[in-house]
């Protein structure tokens, strides 16, 4: 079975150097392909001088988020190799060549869509986590209580217990393992979104087609949280985009009425207006 890795990089070429560097001898991997995102400095130069065996890098003619630039590269290499797995990463995620050939073991004897492992961050675990209803999302909106609602998502870790493979909605995008047949089955990453909702919108698709979604708890990859994206984005843009792709996850997969549409749009810029506010005070006290 052939698998592939995707690594999508925007304007952060040292970081996927890093990662390039130790997955280079990493025998559970058959071709290693490097998106650049359209970068604005000069991270496809530096990548394209990079000479390791079965690696590729291409560049998309313009920057439209992390759906589109992964999809660039699934793409690539299901129409050039035929390859049967492949690995959505991060650059700044750490990971063994044991824990490949593990997932493909996975992904291959239980019948099973897609497969992560655990993802640590800052030491903080992903287990994967439930699909949010259109409650969820509106409550989630309320400024301070995010993290509750965002955490009554996560499933107990009851749920876990004496399950080496548990099955879950939706996984953290900054890894994981997908058949690419039923990926294309669902029409791969949706790219109305630039940023932010891509996992539950997958999540949401693969559901919808009945193909499961599983994460491997004794599995462990380590995520340097969000390197690249807080190079490039500060605090308030990072939140428009995120209640952008909200939004959209709502109207077009939850499937909300005009009025809950108002509502979620209403609680959104209170909570915007709030976060201004506060981004506004800390400035002044740095002064």
């Amino acid at each position: 079975m052939k698998t592939g890795i995707v690594i999508l990089n925007y304007n952060d070429y040292k970081t996927t150097k890093q990662l390039l560097e130790t997955i280079k001898s990493y025998k559970a991997i058959d071709y290693i392909l490097v998106v650049d995102n359209n970068s604005t400095d000069n991270s496809y130069e530096e990548l394209s001088k990079i000479k390791i065996k079965n690696f590729e890098i291409i560049k998309t003619k313009k920057n439209k988020g992390y759906a589109y630039g992964n999809n660039y590269g699934v793409k690539y290499l299901y129409d050039k190799y035929n390859i049967d797995y492949v690995i959505i990463s991060n650059p700044d995620v750490l990971f063994t060549n044991d824990t490949i050939k593990k997932l493909k073991e996975d992904i291959s004897i239980k019948k099973m869509s897609l497969i992560a492992p655990t993802i640590v961050e800052h030491g903080k675990i992903s287990r994967g986590w439930k699909l949010p209803t259109f409650k969820d999302d509106l409550l989630s909106n309320i400024l301070y209580f995010q993290k509750y609602f965002k955490n009554n998502l996560n499933y107990d870790e009851s749920y876990y217990l004496g399950k080496e493979l548990a099955e879950v909605e939706a996984v953290h995008g900054c890894f994981f393992m997908i058949n690419v047949k039923d990926f294309k089955k669902v029409g791969f990453f949706d790219e109305k979104t630039f940023l932010y909702y891509e996992e539950n919108i997958l999540g949401k698709k693969l559901k919808n087609k009945n193909l499961k979604v599983y994460v491997d708890t004794n599995l462990k990859v380590i995520h340097n949280l969000s390197v690249s994206v807080d190079k490039t984005y500060n605090l308030i843009n990072k939140y428009k985009l995120l209640k952008d792709s909200q939004k959209y996850y709502e109207v077009k997969y939850n499937k909300i009425n005009c009025f809950q549409l108002f509502i979620l749009r209403l609680f959104y810029y209170v909570s915007l207006l709030l976060a201004n506010i506060k981004v506004f005070i800390l400035s002044r006290r740095k002064k």
